[in-house]
């Protein structure tokens, strides 16, 4: 989406990853945005401005722009629309991945990313509404009011307990005392959304090596 509006506002004469990460737009994501602008047959192979089929970017008035991108769409999505017709842009989430899937043969996880392409492409023709970005979804759960203390929380971050150093020295200490204590430390460890396996296990790895096995040494 973001690709789009600045592409109506100035297409260069050539579109590659290196452009789209000067405009800071889908960050370690910037080949698949290529890939679908090649798709919809506004750039060729090489990243160049394929002049016929971009100009409907030129549009100016949002409607005239809906209208004209709404006819790439449906010249690039041709067999999708020859076998739902105008139905095709009200199509849901599952009806576009059953498709997907059976036409490419292509897993879950593509046949949803190949709908979800879809429904953005339809919502920047005028026939459904612009999806969510990320970040302001974020920031409308940031601006909900907090829950109270005693609500759990919908999802809460994982918990990792871990002895320190002189816990054993701690619980000996306490133990003889009248009002006998016992002492536990948990550590909270938020992972970032956008982290992949090799970021998660260097988490847990340094956490066993700096906290959990740091005891032994």
């Amino acid at each position: 989406m973001k690709a789009v509006s600045h592409l109506r506002k100035s297409f260069p004469k050539e579109v590659t990853a290196e452009t789209l990460r000067k405009l800071g737009v889908a960050p370690k994501n910037e080949s698949y945005v290529i890939n679908v602008l090649r798709f919809l047959g506004v750039i060729d192979e090489e990243g160049r401005k394929v002049d016929a089929k971009a100009q409907v970017f030129v549009q100016h008035d949002e409607s005239a722009f809906a209208t004209e991108f709404g006819k790439l769409v449906e010249e690039t999505y041709e067999e999708l629309f020859q076998l739902h017709g105008a139905g095709t842009w009200t199509l849901d989430r599952n009806g576009l991945t059953q498709f997907f899937r059976t036409t490419d043969h292509s897993s879950d996880v593509v046949g949803s990313r190949q709908a979800g392409t879809f429904a953005a492409l339809a919502a920047l023709s005028g026939h459904a509404e612009v999806p969510t970005s990320k970040a302001k979804a974020n920031g409308a759960k940031q601006s909900a009011p907090s829950r109270k203390r005693s609500e759990k929380p919908m999802s809460a971050p994982p918990e990792v307990e871990v002895p320190t150093k002189n816990r054993g020295e701690t619980r000996a200490e306490v133990t003889g005392s009248p009002n006998a204590v016992g002492l536990t430390v948990r550590i909270e460890v938020n992972l970032p959304a956008s982290g992949d396996q090799e970021t998660y296990d260097r988490i847990f790895r340094s956490i066993r090596q700096n906290l959990i096995d740091g005891k032994q040494a």
